[in-house]
């Protein structure tokens, strides 16, 4: 998950859904909140377009360690990993894709609202 800034101060959240085997970022969500509700939601539509992964490998962030995405597990029967708490390099190439991402796209981009984002993230994704 990536935090970053509107123009006017305001902060909102990036989720990256990036398949490991294929090196291929399959969703890039914007939005001021990325509940774990709303996370189990947008792996859904990965999930309805891309087929069911073997396991999701993930960070300690809070919003995939509750409740809504431990119940999204046992309920879909998907595997869920999480890396070791100080050791980004478990989960490296995802690491590396949002280091690309920031140096590339949102360092240079002077976001002036949410939509905006969005719009710009959604040009970043393969057709």
């Amino acid at each position: 998950m990536i935090l970053w800034l509107l123009s006017p101060g305001r902060r909102f959240r990036i989720l990256a859904i990036v398949d490991d085997f294929t090196r291929e970022c399959l969703a890039l969500v914007a939005d001021t909140s990325l509940p774990g509700l709303r996370v189990a939601r947008e792996l859904e539509a990965v999930i309805a377009c891309r087929g069911r992964p073997a396991m999701c490998v993930s960070d300690n962030g809070t919003e995939l360690t509750g409740m809504a995405i431990l119940r999204w597990t046992q309920e879909t029967r998907i595997e869920w990993h999480y890396i070791a708490p100080g050791k980004p390099q478990q989960n490296a190439f995802v690491e590396s894709f949002n280091g690309r991402l920031r140096d590339e796209l949102l360092n240079e981009t002077l976001f002036t609202s949410l939509a905006q984002a969005r719009a710009v993230l959604a040009a970043r994704l393969p057709d």
